[in-house]
Formats: structure tokens, sequence, C-alpha cells
């Protein structure tokens, strides 16, 4: 069948066995981007039908290729050395922008002059549409010392991005929006096993997960989820790189003969002779979600901080100030939706008392003792994955320049915002205040919503129980429960995590740290957006007590 009459019919006459001539549709383009559709009807040099009177069909097509284009997931990779030279460095970054401008210029304008040559009146509205690449990746190879390579040569024949450019607003559209289970650790050797399938099919994106260096070597049809860690996680140089062993590697989007077993393919850990950490998730659509891509690299930090007797934290810090001038750190430890980020971002809307909240942990840190007993936490994130609904409403629109949003028209839809600086959430801070995030409990008559603990053991059986109501951030449903309210890292390594959370919350209280729970009511029908304002408010009065 001609490729033209195909194209003008009716799309209810439309059979599977039909098949376009794609070869005649851009011939046709090509020719459209250069010459009036008149001039091509009254030229004996083409074979097209006449074009005429068919206008509307043409711009549909045109709309619609044009559409197609914008909708699908556009990344650019350049090859470019790496340089510890600020200024070649930023030159080399404004080039791949510049290529990127280039892109997005030629892309509208090759549609807005076919759509001209069609129809000359089509054109009213000029509407800048974001048509070029939404990521841009730098890569090179890093000069890797002897002394700091594993024993598998095939990631040091692979490209690392060193720098990522974002053209905002930048939507990436996943295909799951829930993450589910928990990843299992099997402490025995097996990076010599995995087979990666077409190097270039791959980048290496190394970043620091707290102080802790991750190799996330990702397949390129993930290449989405691997932009959001430019969000959320520090990109480690090629300065460290060279003399560093990374402390973990992570294969995202390998082929399922790579594992032991089916119930791997959803995620898996292994610990190697020298204690570095390996982990693969399948190739899969089932987890193209960037939990996946998060939770994973979160968990191999946390058996790094518990192999070194440290307590890893599934909670948000928050240094918070009033206007009298009272102060305090407090750290909200509680599963997905617990209600975490929404208290700490009802401490802003305390404005009247209220004068600044820095988050310094957003979803995962970790805990050290120093010489004098004092507990002191550190942060793993430079940025923040939350629910839309979640937030204040207006605010992440507010940082729609800066944030990557995924999924924004569906349930658990998410964003990726950054929202602080590397030094200082690796910077050492004091902790004041250390409270586990009831969601699941109202608050009856004149009751506190703050409760406290002076006894370890009883503060350890309400952290260990980890009770919490599921929102829908995972596939749980319900009141669920969770050792320690961390299923990355904690549970996998239940035993040791014991150990140490008893020491850590004598070691709080002993020191004088307020160790507790407070009732966020986030999982209580309709006190979704008051439950976290009330426990903000409780919060302020706990601060005003204090002494300045």
């Amino acid at each position: 069948m001609p490729f033209f009459n195909l194209f003008i019919k009716n799309i209810n006459d439309y059979k599977a066995e039909d098949k376009y001539d794609i070869d005649g549709l851009v011939h046709l383009l090509q020719t459209l981007a250069v010459n009036p559709l008149e001039k091509i009807d009254s030229s004996k040099y083409y074979s097209f039908p006449k074009l005429a009177g068919m206008q509307d069909t043409l711009v549909k097509f045109v709309e619609g290729l044009f559409n197609l284009w914008r909708n699908k997931h556009r990344f650019m990779i350049e090859k470019n050395s790496f340089t510890t030279v600020s200024t070649d460095r930023i030159y080399k970054q404004m080039k791949l922008i510049k290529n990127n401008s280039d892109l997005k210029s030629l892309v509208l304008s090759v549609y807005r002059q076919i759509l001209v040559n069609i129809s000359n009146s089509r054109v009213k509205v000029l509407r800048q549409l974001p048509s070029g690449a939404q990521a841009g990746f730098i890569i090179d190879k890093p000069n890797v010392s002897e002394k700091a390579k594993l024993n598998y040569p095939l990631i040091y024949d692979m490209d690392y991005v060193w720098s990522t450019v974002f053209e905002p607003p930048v939507i990436f559209y996943t295909r799951i929006n829930k993450r589910g289970g928990f990843f299992k650790v099997k402490d025995k050797p097996y990076l010599e096993n995995i087979k990666l399938k077409n190097k270039e099919n791959w980048l290496i994106f190394p970043i620091l997960a707290g102080t802790k260096l991750i190799y996330v070597v990702v397949n390129k049809d993930y290449f989405a989820l691997a932009a959001g860690t430019a969000n959320i996680f520090e990109f480690a140089g090629f300065n460290v790189l060279e003399h560093k062993k990374p402390d973990g590697i992570y294969f995202f989007g390998v082929d399922k003969e790579n594992f032991e077993s089916e119930e791997d393919y959803k995620g898996v850990i292994y610990k190697e002779e020298d204690g570095t950490y390996v982990s693969m998730i399948m190739d899969d659509p089932i987890i193209d979600y960037f939990g996946y891509m998060k939770k994973m690299i979160l968990t191999m930090h946390n058996l790094l901080i518990i192999d070194e007797k440290k307590l890893p934290i599934h909670g948000a810090l928050a240094e918070i100030k009033l206007k009298s001038g009272q102060k305090a750190n407090v750290m909200l430890v509680g599963d997905s939706g617990a209600g975490k980020s929404e208290t700490i971002d009802a401490l802003n809307r305390l404005e009247e008392n209220v004068s600044e909240v820095n988050i310094l942990i957003d979803d995962m840190g970790s805990l050290d003792i120093t010489e004098d007993g004092t507990v002191i936490s550190y942060g793993t994130e430079t940025g923040a994955f939350v629910r839309l609904d979640d937030l204040q409403p207006g605010y992440a629109y507010s940082q729609m320049d800066r944030s990557i949003f995924m999924n924004p028209n569906e349930i658990n839809a998410r964003v990726i915002v950054p929202y602080s600086n590397y030094p200082d959430i690796i910077k050492p801070t004091k902790i004041d205040y250390f409270f586990y995030a009831n969601n699941f409990e109202k608050i009856e008559g004149e009751e506190d919503s703050a409760k406290y603990y002076t006894d370890p053991e009883k503060a350890y059986e309400i952290f260990a129980a980890g009770a919490r109501m599921a929102k829908g951030t995972t596939t749980e449903k319900g009141l669920t429960y969770s050792y320690f309210a961390n299923p990355f890292g904690a549970v996998q390594r239940k035993e040791a995590h014991e150990k140490i959370s008893k020491r850590y919350l004598k070691a709080m209280i002993d020191s004088g740290v307020v160790v507790g729970e407070i009732k966020t009511q986030l999982g209580v029908d309709g006190f979704e957006e008051t439950g976290p304002l009330i426990a903000a408010q409780a919060m302020l009065n706990l601060i005003e007590k204090r002494d300045v």
C-alpha cells in the first residue's frame, strides 16, 4: 500500500498488519522542511500525491511526532577530559550547554518551518517548549592507581560521569512509582561473576553517600534514574577516584542470568572479602523507579556504617532557630510516610516564632559518639526525594528550576530537590532531641503529642518496633512494622545493630539528649495536614523551654 494512502486513512480503518513506509514519511518531512506545500504539489520532481486540502491531517501528524519526541527521555552525552581547574571545567560544561541549546533550536526551527510550509496561517503563537536534552552528561575515564583498583577490570574500561547539566523543567515518567521489599545481603564474594553486555550501553556515576564512595553502574535504559542521583548525592571528582578504592558498587539493570535466584531480581547485595559491598538489580520495567536507585545506595552505606560499629539512622535532622534566640537540633526517626519531612516542613509555617529551619539530614544519616560521650550525626544526601502531596502547596513548583519531577500526575508523585551543600551534610552535628515519628496514633483530648523515655530499654522497644501506618509510598498497606524503621541495613544486620543501637540510646540519655516519640498523625484519616502541624507546635514548645 502506498505510504500516503495509509497515512491519510481514518484511524478507525487501521489494521495491525498495515505498515508505514518510514523512508517515505522521512522524505516527505525533509521536503516540507524546505518547500511550501503548494510548491511540492506543482513540482514534477516529487512523486507524492496531491497534498492540497490535506493540511489538517499533515498538521496533526507533525504535532503528534513533535509531542512524541518531547515525551521521550532525552539525554546528551559528551566525552571531554576531566580537569581540576575550575575555569576549564566551567568552559567544558558551557560547551555542553551550548550544544544542547543548538539542538533545541534545531528541533524547534524544523518543527515550525514544516508547519509554516504546510499552512502559513497555522503558527500564530510561538512557544519555546523544552525540546533538547533534559540532561547532559560529561564523561571521561579516570586514571585510577593500582592500589585503588578492585579485581574487576571491566569498570576501568568504562566511561565515568564527572558533570551533569539539567535543562529545567526536568520531568521523567518511570514505569513504576512504588518500591517494595528489602534487599538481601549475602556475605560472600560475587563481583567476578557479574557480566555486562555492550559496555558502551553503560555509564558509571561515582557518588558519595556521606563519605562512602559508591560506583553506580547504570544501563542506558535507566539514565533518568541515574540523573536523579545528581540532585541527591555529591558526585565524586576524578581526583578522589584515582586514589580511593570504592566502598561499594551498584549495577543497575543487569541481565537476569547474573542472579543466583529469582528472589534476588529486585535487588541483592554481596560482601567481598575486602569489605566492599557489591549490589545489583535486574533489567526489568518493575524496577524502573528512583526508590530502587536511592535505597540500594543507602543500604550499602548503612551496612558500611554498621561494620564500623556506628549507628545508621533512617530519619531527618533539622536545626531549628527561634526568633527568641533558642535553638535546637531535632532528629525524627521513621520509615517512609511517618511524617518526618512533613513535621519539619510544618515548622516553617510557624513563622511567628520560628526564624529558620535548616534541614541537615532528610532521609538517612549516621550517628557517632565522641570521646566525651557526645552523640553527633552525619548526613548522606544533599537533596530530598519527597512526595509532592506531602509538601506545602506550591513549594515544589517554587523550586521547579532546580528539581527533577517523577510521575507528577500519578499517585505517589515525587520530586527530587537539592537542599544542602556537601560540606554541610558531612559536618558533625550534636543532637538535642531524638524522637520516633509515630504516624498512626491519634492524640486524644489534651494529650501532649510528645512522649519521653529515660529508660534506654523502653526507648529501644519503641524504636525497634518501627510501627507506622503505610501511606502508599511503598507496596505496603495498613499498620506495618519494620525493625528500627530501617529496612536498609538494620534488618539485614539485626544482631549487630541491636547491640549498637542500645549503646547509642543509652549514650544519648546519659548525655542529656531528649529521647522519645512524637505523634505526627500523618497516617490518621483527617489529620494529614493538621497532624504534622500539631507535632511541630509541640516541638516548638520544647525548644522554647531550653536555655539560650
